[in-house]
């Protein structure tokens, strides 16, 4: 299953996106109040989301400006990818996260609307961090 969401505008440069981004310590300012037993460390963060899943990503690649990649951690239900792409946007930028799971066709009926809701909550919360 892949979910992409649409580019969203950031009001500050690529280079403070990708250094707020790249300290997995920052994702918890991003999260819904749905997300519960925040744990994190700079590369690594597990959390729950509310009637859903417990969760867990680590940091597999930074590409310094323009991308940050993630791959499920430790206890998940289905193995998956979140990749966060970065570009300028005139002053400003754009923020856009994609999402690769190997889910199941049932599990994706069930999955597929809360998560792309979940990851557009994340962008309009980076977007309030500047």
């Amino acid at each position: 299953m892949k979910l992409e969401t649409s580019w969203k505008p950031v009001q500050t440069t690529p280079d403070q996106v990708f250094a707020f981004l790249s300290d997995m310590n920052n994702l918890k300012k991003l999260m819904p109040e749905q997300v519960i037993n925040w744990t994190s460390d700079t590369d690594t963060c597990q959390f729950t989301i509310k009637g859903m899943a417990d969760l867990g990503m680590k940091v597999v690649e930074r590409n310094e400006h323009t991308s940050i990649k993630m791959s499920s951690h430790g206890k998940v239900p289905f193995p998956f990818t979140l990749t966060v792409g970065i570009r300028p946007l005139d002053a400003i930028s754009e923020a856009q996260l994609v999402f690769d799971g190997e889910v199941n066709p049932f599990l994706k009926m069930m999955v597929e609307k809360p998560l792309g809701n979940f990851f557009n909550m994340l962008l309009d919360g980076l977007g309030r961090q500047f």
